[in-house]
């Protein structure tokens, strides 16, 4: 592999692991938020216990995903400099705002909410949560709107002279239709992401407890995380289902790959699953729903949808020579892995629900392990989705404006990449190891008792590892 190949590697690589602790992140502080609120409403000592034990959950995926995303941005000037030179003068208003305001309101209150237990009233206690909480929306709306332009650019001029973009039009930026859209598909699915891993450490906690004191609260945690999973699944598919139109407005071929839809067709099937030869380019049998993917991409069972041959042809003559399909195979696949894994853990709550009414508790280990193993299966759609739709978009790493190649820096070679992707690989397997101990060490913990009122002035360190 040359630097290019090596450069996409490394950045996939650490952009995956990154965006395992994103959504969780978004999700889970809201989670706490909520048993915390619940917690002040009623005084019920049982919703406090459940507010510092995910707490600390909550405290361990954040700084994981702190440090994993520093690495992420200091990527753009390494391995991508001209990429960086490119958009520069766009992504630099919203990477600021991110940085100096959605980062700053999350860790500065999240570090008031850790050590202000006992120290801060109730109320204002709960405050500095819902504050991280804001903030951790925040930084997804600016980080969303400076991908979301790669996807779809806008609000800019482009300088021969200096051969980049020029931000003409922020506003345009930050109301892309695509940001917005992207915005209410990513916040869902780190709702839903949130509710699968509540839902999961509950039932662990009471496959293993039994009939412990706990087991009251923890099933009604786990009843939580079942409707949050539910309701978020609806809202994944609804944004999803625009999502999908908007990119077949804006970017076709990302559609038509999705498919492996090779000649165009009207109306469209959608197959649940298809054979095709190495390379992708040949099917040899397929299952498929008549019409569906021309509601997907459309919005009606008998709208057009244009092939990869029709597309090809076109981008040639508006772009030049070259080939503009993305990895068939990839993009078939991881498509239909994000909607399967969603739709997995969504269908697993939903039996949960009707397994646990009217203060029902499922005696079947099946139900306890899949629930366990529901944790993993929305990790697996949000990173199966951010590969389809980074991959999608090839050979462009903005849409119609630069190819993929021309962005890599010109003077790093490919021994230094592939030097930095080891390391990076290696320590990213270390603090992987760390980071699932110490996880699981917090999950398998007994819920906090009341603490003591602190007697001599002295307070209890409620919140300590």
């Amino acid at each position: 592999m040359g630097q290019l190949d090596l450069a996409r590697w490394q950045f996939g690589i650490t952009t995956v692991y990154h965006f395992f602790f994103v959504p969780l992140t978004i999700g889970m502080a809201w989670v706490v938020a909520g048993f915390e609120t619940a917690w002040v409403r009623t005084g019920n000592p049982s919703y406090r216990g459940l507010t510092m034990f995910f707490g600390r959950l909550f405290v361990i995926i954040f700084v994981l995903g702190t440090v994993t995303g520093i690495v992420q941005e200091f990527q753009f000037g390494m391995n991508w400099s001209e990429y960086s030179r490119f958009v520069g003068d766009v992504f630099g208003a919203p990477l600021a705002f991110e940085g100096l305001l959605a980062f700053f309101l999350e860790s500065t209150f999240i570090g008031l909410w850790i050590f202000g237990w006992d120290r801060l009233g109730p109320r204002l206690h709960l405050a500095t949560i819902y504050l991280v909480a804001i903030g951790s929306l925040v930084s997804a709306f600016f980080i969303l709107t400076a991908n979301s332009w790669m996807q779809h650019p806008v609000g800019f001029v482009f300088d021969r002279a200096e051969r980049r973009a020029e931000l003409t039009d922020f506003g345009a930026v930050l109301t892309n239709s695509t940001t917005l859209v992207a915005v209410f598909h990513t916040v869902s699915a780190a709702f839903l992401t949130a509710g699968a891993f509540v839902l999961g450490i509950s039932a662990w906690q009471l496959w293993r407890r039994g009939h412990s004191q706990d087991a009251p609260v923890f099933r009604r945690a786990a009843r939580a995380g079942m409707w949050m999973t539910l309701v978020a699944g609806v809202a994944v598919l609804v944004s999803g289902h625009t999502q999908g139109m908007i990119m077949t407005q804006q970017q076709p071929m990302k559609m038509a790959a999705a498919e492996a839809l090779y000649h165009t067709e009207q109306p469209a099937a959608f197959s649940l699953i298809t054979i095709g030869n190495l390379d992708g380019s040949r099917e040899v049998w397929s299952l498929k729903v008549p019409g569906l993917l021309s509601f997907l991409a459309t919005g009606s069972f008998d709208g057009r949808v244009e092939g990869i041959y029709d597309l090809q042809d076109r981008y040639v003559q508006q772009f030049g020579p070259g080939d503009y399909r993305p990895v068939i195979p990839v993009t078939y696949w991881t498509y239909r892995l994000m909607i399967g894994c969603g739709a997995l853990a969504v269908a697993i709550a939903a039996i949960g629900l009707w397994l646990t009414r009217r203060g029902r508790q499922p005696s079947n280990p099946w139900f306890h392990r899949a629930a366990v193993a529901s944790i993993v299966l929305p990790l697996l759609a949000n990173s199966f989705g951010w590969i389809f739709t980074e991959m999608g978009r090839q050979p462009w790493i903005v849409w119609g404006q630069m190819r993929t190649a021309a962005g890599v820096s010109p003077t790093v070679g490919a021994g230094t990449v592939l030097t930095s992707m080891i390391v990076f690989t290696l320590l990213y397997g270390v603090l992987a190891a760390v980071g699932v101990l110490l996880l699981r060490r917090h999950a398998a913990a007994a819920l906090a008792s009341e603490e003591p009122e602190p007697e001599d002035g002295e307070r209890p360190a409620t919140f300590a590892y």
